[in-house]
């Protein structure tokens, strides 16, 4: 008899080379035995090296489509990728904590692709201040990092969430990120020092959806994100090429 799984759910873009995105959420949760549950911010053209275009889904839809699963469902974790401005991730934090009030909250900030197509709506970054106490923890990579402390998101830790900083963009420490966990720092190192890491597309997405899924099982944050980056050290290790294998 199959065990029973909880339940996550993606709230991020549709890419169609399945290596970012929804695709990669779904593969991601079905390979750490979670059972996913996908909606749709925005469809967007991308390959893995670079995105062409992108149209928002309308909000409405998006809440209905959420509130529809959450009433069937009972969601233990709620992963969100690209969303279009503040106001858009207000309207899906309302949602969740009206219907899986119980629900861990992790926010992957996209807000540019590596091909420096610009998704998120940087004139209302500094609105997401006043939202950070809602978020269980926020991965943004070296540079998202950058912009998001720019515009004072971390200003005051009595109000701020965890932070996973991914190390993957930084020039020191390549690799090594970083857990900003009440005010302590803790560096998690790459597993497996002699294996080669081949970039990925969609690397981000992957990580953020291992953590979620793991904090749906149970994890305490911190075992959460260490298993979270053993799972992205093998995805990154599996081949050579932009789109990776979930095994």
């Amino acid at each position: 008899m199959q065990e029973e799984r909880p339940y996550v759910m993606t709230v991020a873009g549709f890419d169609p080379s399945g290596g970012a995105g929804i695709l990669a959420d779904i593969k991601t949760f079905e390979q750490l035995k979670v059972q996913g549950l996908a909606v749709c911010t925005a469809m967007t053209i991308q390959t893995g090296s670079q995105c062409l275009g992108l149209e928002w889904q309308p909000l409405d839809e998006i809440v209905s489509t959420m509130e529809v699963l959450m009433k069937s469902y009972p969601v233990q974790a709620v992963k969100i990728g690209v969303v279009k401005d503040a106001a858009f991730l207000n309207e899906i934090l309302k949602v969740t904590a009206i219907n899986a009030p119980q629900a861990k909250i992790v926010w992957d900030p996209v807000l540019k692709s590596t091909s420096e197509f610009a998704f998120f709506d940087l004139n209302t970054i500094s609105n997401v201040k006043n939202m950070l106490n809602r978020f269980d923890l926020i991965t943004p990579n070296y540079h998202e990092y950058q912009v998001l402390q720019k515009n004072g998101l971390f200003e005051n830790p009595a109000s701020s969430c965890a932070v996973l900083i991914k190390g993957g963009h930084r020039e020191d420490l390549l690799g090594t990120d970083i857990l900003v966990n009440n005010g302590e720092e803790i560096s998690l190192r790459p597993g497996d020092t002699s294996s080669v890491y081949y970039p990925k597309h969609g690397s981000g997405c992957v990580l953020s959806s291992a953590v979620a899924a793991y904090l749906a099982k149970g994890e305490d944050l911190e075992t959460a994100c260490r298993k979270g980056k053993d799972y992205i050290g093998h995805f990154l290790t599996g081949t050579p090429g932009l789109l990776g294998f979930h095994s």
